[in-house]
């Protein structure tokens, strides 16, 4: 009988942990590590290069964080199962990235059969936890979780509205991150609709009234 195989990208900023988990995926049949990746960007040029059935996503990257890519991935319509991957056990990250459409949330201290257990069910389409946040979503669905309004901003949009804050240009911006003028425009527009602002000079008041720019 023929296997399916499922194609794996893992996006990560520790090189030793990306091999030992592509090794451990390399022990199953029906799961193949296609690329790895340092960054997010990295991670996102990937993705659209080998459209892979999952990605396994780290939450706190240098440089573009997990939040950052899950929507740049999305944005960029890959299809994959999107799993973030963490350290983390905190609620508000959790819901966070659930929120955003993560299809799941899995610990790094989670045994390798848990792993492999829950990566195969995201495949089949389910939304999948480690054991230990299952208790997080049953207590956001008997008291549903609303984000704030500041958390509903991925980490560089606050970046960015920080900078708004003290009076800087798009170009400056772009210059102090490291980033295109034109992505500067698309993430002040975002943080824009998800504040419900009009105006940077708007962002720039709600931001000193909730400092931000602290």
């Amino acid at each position: 009988m023929t296997i399916s195989i499922s194609k794996i990208i893992l996006i990560d900023d520790h090189p030793m942990l990306r091999k030992g988990v592509a090794q451990l995926l390399g022990l199953e049949d029906n799961l193949q590590v296609v690329a790895e990746a340092s960054s997010g960007e990295e991670g996102i040029a990937l993705a659209i290069e080998h459209q892979p059935a999952l990605i396994l996503l780290d939450l706190n990257m240098k440089g573009l964080s997990g939040i950052d890519t899950l929507n740049a991935l999305k944005h960029a319509g890959i299809k994959a199962k999107v799993i973030m991957f963490s350290v983390s056990d905190n609620e508000i990250d959790v819901l966070q990235a659930l929120k955003f459409g993560a299809d799941g949330y899995l610990l790094k201290d989670s045994e390798p059969e848990e792993l492999i257990e829950k990566i195969n069910s995201a495949l089949k389409g389910e939304m999948v936890l480690s054991s230990p946040l299952t208790q997080i979503l049953i207590r956001s669905l008997q008291s549903p979780y609303v984000l704030s309004p500041f958390e509903k901003l991925t980490q560089r949009e606050v970046e960015i509205l920080k900078k708004i804050a003290i009076g800087k240009s798009n170009k400056a911006i772009a210059n102090t991150l490291n980033i295109t003028e034109g992505t500067v425009k698309v993430h002040v527009k975002n943080l824009l609709k998800k504040l419900a602002l009009k105006t940077r000079v708007e962002a720039a008041i709600w931001a000193v009234e909730h400092k931000v720019y602290q």
